[in-house]
């Protein structure tokens, strides 16, 4: 189990040109507005969400992603702008906060050109900071460790993320940002996406091997 600690170093923001590195090139590091969002997926495996409220600080790892693409039927840009995915289309670095089911929240990270339609879905967190305040958010659900977090409406929930959050910039918020976290240590493996019908067979769910975090192993 890795240890927490409950005044944990403060994390170095992410920027477009840190993004940008994460994803392959052959030439010059791009930044994120040219990077797919099936490059950037695994590669944010590791990354920190942090979120700053009045109550205090929640801080997750990221341990599982989806990417979702403009010609993916699975996705919410498949068809073209609408009212509930125009952030989708917006600039690299926008979260894109969707309701499903009328109830759950989902978080994503806006790559790609603007006009585009792509972002990576944030899947699963494994929970580091305060983790009072996400059981708290929870209520009476389960609120073991392992069970805050590991799916794209329970983090949002732990973390108290909505709509409102919709278009919030993930690189300069000062109320959820996207944070450098280490390298992990874990094998990072591709599966395929969960809660979808069309193009249910693509690999791009991608997940740290042995995590007790993830959703779905």
């Amino acid at each position: 189990m890795r240890p927490r600690s409950s005044s944990p170093r403060a994390p170095s923001r992410l920027t477009l040109d840190d993004l940008g590195k994460l994803a392959p090139s052959s030439g010059p590091p791009t930044v994120v507005e040219s990077a797919s969002a099936l490059d950037l997926a695994p590669r944010l495996l590791g990354a920190l969400i942090v979120r700053q409220s009045p109550e205090g600080i929640r801080i997750g790892r990221i341990v599982e992603t989806e990417a979702y693409l403009p010609d993916d039927p699975a996705s919410h840009s498949f068809k073209g702008p609408t009212p509930r995915c125009r952030t989708m289309f917006g600039r690299a670095g926008l979260a894109y906060v969707y309701r499903i089911y009328g109830i759950h929240h989902c978080l994503n990270l806006v790559t790609g050109p603007e006009g585009w339609g792509e972002a990576v879905l944030i899947r699963a967190l494994e929970p580091l900071s305060g983790l009072d305040l996400m059981r708290t958010a929870r209520g009476s659900l389960d609120t073991r460790d392992a069970a805050l977090t590991n799916g794209p409406g329970k983090l949002c929930q732990a973390l108290g993320i909505d709509t409102t959050f919709d278009g919030e910039d993930l690189l300069a918020s000062d109320r959820l940002s996207i944070m450098k976290g280490d390298a992990p240590p874990e094998r990072i493996v591709a599966k395929p996406r969960i809660g979808i019908t069309q193009a249910a067979d693509l690999p791009w769910r991608f997940l740290l091997e042995g995590n007790h975090h993830v959703s779905r192993r």
